[in-house]
């Protein structure tokens, strides 16, 4: 059985790598990013304010409101849905570990826990399948009770490439309503 404590260190230290990663690999040119009391403001390696640097959206105010990137935004919300299932996961393992519980609320437990573990193999397997069949960046795909969200790393998506893709969610999640969308690369 894994203790809350283990999953924890383990989520932060997921966290920790991914955010090395991005840190390592990221192109940002000397530029840092300062928090002050009005918010946020783009510093330069030579300490002058940036004015609106790429990727950089600013309010009226001049702070800062989006500066992520599609690659971020697709990774952030992986790591997020996967910490999601994995609370869920230890949650209903602690259900079907506890003597508090009937085995009708046992089984329950067990079968929502296959039901997750078939739903993240049908989502990776439909990021797979999509991505293969034409070039697409990046595919992510989440499922939801009664909806399926494909979510794709392109500049543009023509109806028959959208049709192509709710027949493939189809065949892999059945009967469920299927919402396509595309971020664009730039």
């Amino acid at each position: 059985m894994v203790k809350k404590q283990t999953v924890w260190l383990l989520t932060m230290l997921s966290l920790l790598i991914v955010l090395s990663v991005y840190y390592m690999t990221s192109p940002d040119n000397g530029e840092m990013a300062f928090i002050q009391e009005d918010g946020w403001t783009e510093v330069n390696e030579d300490g002058n304010n940036a004015e609106n640097a790429e990727g950089v959206e600013t309010s009226a105010d001049g702070s800062v409101i989006s500066q992520v990137s599609t690659e971020e935004l697709f990774a952030a919300i992986r790591l997020e849905k996967q910490n999601e299932r994995d609370q869920l996961q230890e949650q209903l393992s602690e259900i079907v570990a506890s003597s508090n519980f009937t085995t009708q609320e046992k089984n329950e437990a067990l079968e929502r826990m296959e039901t997750i573990k078939e739903n993240q193999s049908k989502e990776s397997i439909l990021e797979n399948t999509i991505q293969a069949s034409a070039p697409y960046e990046d595919v992510l795909v989440r499922a939801e009770e009664e909806v399926v969200h494909v979510t794709l790393k392109a500049d543009e998506l023509s109806k028959s490439e959208t049709n192509q893709i709710i027949q493939m969610v189809s065949d892999e999640f059945g009967e469920k309503r299927v919402q396509v969308q595309f971020q664009p690369t730039k």
